[in-house]
């Protein structure tokens, strides 16, 4: 295996010697647009939007692509369309048959999202792969790092079969198709740990495994990967995860933001260890961190266009849905420190998409991102635009200046005394003043948002911390049924969310947890 990572190492330092030629980011996208309506002319979307009339005339692609083709939420794709492909139907809105469906697990939601996974998918999730592999080659990682074992945590590779079609975790389906080299030299747990159905028994079976392995790179979604490395250090008696794994160096992360779980990582980990960040969902993978100190670079030439919608009150509502006529714009088009929602048309078969995600380019000609949000999951009842960006700074300032470790956080807003406050449950297990907590988290807050210091004066009359076991949040999404390596807990609870989590804390007897 040491032979190997020398042999990686070295081809990544050779292929970064060369200039590879390198188009404009808009050059980029517009071939992929051309390249998606070409594809998906003849499908039904396709015939109902029009793409050959579109393609047929010297025209701006992209404008006569926005006004044939509305932006779709997943219920407009999915009840429009991509049932159909359940039923076996072929060429609905992308060429040929749906074979997998990914089931997005993100948040607890009682109803998981079907989105299709096509084979041009596949090769585009592969293709966006190793060119992360040959990024590696800017940080300073050392070449016997390359032949350790690469632990992904994410979900079953044993996929549901439903008829006409497979479904199961994005995270799965791609383990199950990655290049049969890597699955057989490097994949931890490996396929037949990762078979396992059940979330818990596969934790169980990898901390037992734990000891015989070599890992040197871990990828997962940070909540998840922090209770495996603490499970793994419990059952042997370990100080930090390093007197396991010594060659331990990388963490690949995506998800959800870090900042919330930096201090708990420096207690788990005994070595220096990179961070690298990605951007991958259900509706496939977009980008990655290429440089140390960069934001998330876009790949723009994988069977993806972006557009980007600024997230403003003039193209969304108060609940986060994009109103008509909202303004998009291209890659070539977008500003820094602007948050935008992200709309995709991919090699799936989807269109003008809304993700959900919301980012904010940190590096505009280097097509870099941070991910600062969902559309759905932020707060401004009064006007204090309390974003999930803001919240995760506040946590992990809170965290670091108290030398305590918060493993969950969500927040609701409420009506009281005829204004308004915020509600915070924190996951915390050590022995905290919420009185000192709550002072601290509404100073942050203060100084990291101008908006929510004007309303913490008028209409935003309180704020209120409810501090709860960690195993609270586990338990909610267990009682849900989104126990496993790819779900993350709302940042943000509104509705029938919020009330199934009172009821959760009623029914468990934590309502009169501490509170300030």
């Amino acid at each position: 295996m040491a032979i190997l990572g020398n042999l990686i190492a070295r081809s990544l330092q050779l292929r970064k010697k060369f200039n590879l030629p390198v188009a404009p980011p808009q050059v980029y996208q517009k071939h992929t647009l051309r390249q998606l309506l070409e594809r998906g002319q003849y499908t039904s979307f396709g015939k109902h939007y029009g793409f050959g009339d579109i393609l047929s005339k010297e025209i701006d692609l992209v404008k006569a692509f926005r006004e044939r083709v509305p932006v779709h939420a997943y219920t407009d794709m999915y009840s429009q369309w991509w049932h159909r492909c359940q039923k076996g139907e072929e060429n609905v809105s992308w060429p040929g048959k749906v074979r997998y469906f990914a089931l997005s697990s993100g948040t607890s939601e009682s109803a998981s999202k079907h989105i299709p996974v096509t084979q041009d998918m596949i090769r585009s999730i592969k293709k966006v792969g190793f060119k992360q592999l040959y990024s590696m080659a800017n940080f300073k990682i050392k070449a016997a790092s390359f032949g350790k074992g690469v632990l992904m945590l994410g979900g079953t590779t044993s996929l549901f079969e439903r008829g006409e079609y497979y479904e199961g975790d994005m995270s799965g389906i791609s383990a199950k198709n990655m290049p049969r080299w890597i699955s057989s030299l490097l994949y931890k747990p490996g396929q037949k740990i990762s078979r396992r159905p059940q979330w818990e028994d596969r934790i169980k079976m990898i901390v037992e495994k734990a000891p015989t392995w070599d890992v040197g790179t871990i990828c997962g979604v940070p909540a998840w990967v922090q209770i495996v490395l603490e499970r793994v250090m419990e059952r042997y008696g370990a100080k930090n995860i390093h007197e396991i794994w010594p060659n331990l160096s990388v963490y690949i992360h995506g998800g959800v933001s870090l900042e919330p779980y930096k201090q708990s990582f420096k207690k788990i980990f005994g070595k220096p260890v990179t961070y690298i960040e990605t951007y991958m969902a259900s509706e496939g993978s977009f980008g990655f961190q290429a440089r140390p100190g960069g934001g998330i670079k876009l790949v723009l030439n994988a069977g993806v266009f972006f557009e980007f919608v600024p997230f403003t009150g003039e193209n969304f509502d108060e609940d986060g849905n994009v109103r008509p006529n909202a303004q998009a714009y291209t890659i070539s088009e977008v500003k820094e420190g602007v948050d935008y929602a992200v709309l995709l048309s991919t090699c799936a078969g989807a269109w003008r998409y809304l993700i959900g995600d919301v980012i904010r380019f940190t590096n505009a000609a280097e097509y870099e991102i941070a991910i600062t949000g969902r559309t759905r999951q932020f707060l401004s009842l009064c006007g204090e635009h309390l974003s999930v960006d803001n919240m995760n700074k506040a946590i992990e300032t809170v965290s670091k200046q108290m030398n305590i470790t918060i493993r969950e956080f969500t927040v609701a807003g409420m009506k009281y005394e005829n204004l308004f406050a915020h509600q915070w449950y924190i996951g915390c297990d050590n022995d905290v003043n919420p009185v000192q907590l709550r002072k601290l988290l509404d100073e942050t807050l203060c100084k990291l948002n101008d908006d929510y210091e004007v309303e913490r004066s008028s209409a935003l009359k309180e704020v209120f911390v409810h501090i709860l076991p960690s195993e609270a949040f586990i338990g909610y999404l267990q009682a849900k049924g989104k126990l496993g390596a790819m779900s993350k807990f709302p940042r943000v609870l509104k509705g029938q969310q919020l009330q199934d989590w009172e009821q959760y804390l009623t029914k468990q007897k934590l309502k009169e947890a501490v509170t300030a």
